[in-house]
């Protein structure tokens, strides 16, 4: 699998290199700016892009811009954004432009290199991950007006490991439920937060905009 690492510090880009070349990934290119990234995809699109969220010119938003050129121009390049910060509104701007074969980490996972890998494989497989320390912000901040209200508690742990980018069997295993439990909360979910049924779903990534929802009442 070829990846393109990209951070603004040389530390760190080391540091990610060296881990993905001993876990046998081919790193094929490394950019330390906004610039350099966009100019090394168009040169040797890799399968995945691991790249920080604020970097030269601005240190702003930089991660999430360059996810939106690479997702418009090369859309089977996965993007796995790492981030100092378990910031809701980061996620879901990154899920608005991206709807499958992305991520969103907190930094902090770098030093968690199985957590890490297991990242980079799942993003390059189609799947979407989301940070749980993002998730857990999600569930525990006070709101006034609460769309997720209809929810029963059981479906709000389906909803918030949905989050995680978990797979239905995943889910399965962490709540200790069949599939089919999973698979009648997961449509419950939809019906409640008035996204498209099976009849409506064709190429809409429905589990995408459960999330979606569901981080954007944080």
């Amino acid at each position: 699998m070829r990846l393109l690492i990209a951070d603004d510090s040389g530390l760190l880009r080391q540091m990610l290199v060296e881990t993905f070349t001993r876990r046998g990934f081919a790193v094929t290119g490394e950019a330390a700016s906004l610039p350099e990234l966009l100019r090394a995809v168009e040169v040797v699109p890799p399968d995945v892009v691991v790249l920080d969220i604020r970097m030269p010119p601005d240190h702003r938003d930089e991660g999430l811009q360059a996810a939106a050129w690479i997702r418009a121009r090369h859309p089977s390049v996965g993007l796995l954004v790492l981030s100092h910060y378990a910031e809701t509104s980061y996620a879901v701007r990154l899920l608005e432009v991206a709807a499958d074969s992305v991520g969103y980490l907190v930094k902090d996972r770098v030093q968690d290199t199985d957590r890490l890998v297991d990242a980079v494989r799942r993003v390059a497989g189609g799947e979407v991950v989301v940070d749980p320390e993002v998730i857990q912000r999600v569930m525990h901040r006070r709101r006034t007006v609460d769309p997720l209200r209809e929810l029963t508690g059981g479906e709000r742990q389906v909803l918030a490991l949905m989050a995680e980018g978990r797979s239905n069997g995943a889910i399965a295993r962490e709540l200790n439920y069949s599939l089919k439990t999973v698979e009648k909360r997961i449509t419950a979910v939809s019906r409640k937060l008035g996204l498209p049924q099976d009849d409506e779903r064709c190429d809409i990534n429905v589990r995408v905009l459960a999330v979606l929802a569901y981080l954007r009442n944080a």
